[in-house]
């Protein structure tokens, strides 16, 4: 194998690492929003019938 090809190779699977990455990355921050935005909901409910 060539060094430019071995190159290419290591490139690739570099690029496909930073893009799972990010993918995790999206994946948590969604499911943080999400709990946040469920938590205020509660937190409104309990206001309003007077729990606090």
């Amino acid at each position: 194998m060539r060094l430019e090809e071995f190159e290419a190779r290591i490139r690739a699977l570099e690029g496909w690492r930073a893009e799972k990455a990010g993918e995790e990355r999206r994946l948590s921050t969604g499911s943080a929003g999400a709990g946040g935005v469920v938590g205020g909901v509660v937190a409104v409910i309990v206001r309003v019938l007077g729990g606090g």
